[in-house]
């Protein structure tokens, strides 16, 4: 019954926690709290898309060292 709802976020759910976060940080916080949380995620994507990059280049140079 519960299996396929666990970690989705409806849209109740979202209003009922940017009422508490109003409720905690007030109007002139969340602004910056968001665009703190928005670079974070960025630093984040960025760090892993360069971690990917430099598994290809590991791939590539395995498969360099297998042809010669």
């Amino acid at each position: 019954m519960f299996g396929p709802m666990i970690g989705m976020i409806t849209p109740t759910v979202a209003v009922i926690i940017l009422i508490i976060a109003l409720i905690l940080f007030g109007p002139g916080k969340l602004p910056e709290l968001g665009k703190s949380l928005g670079r974070g995620i960025k630093e984040f994507k960025a760090a892993t898309s360069d971690e990917e990059k430099a598994d290809k280049e590991i791939e590539k140079e395995k498969e360099k060292e297998k042809d010669a």
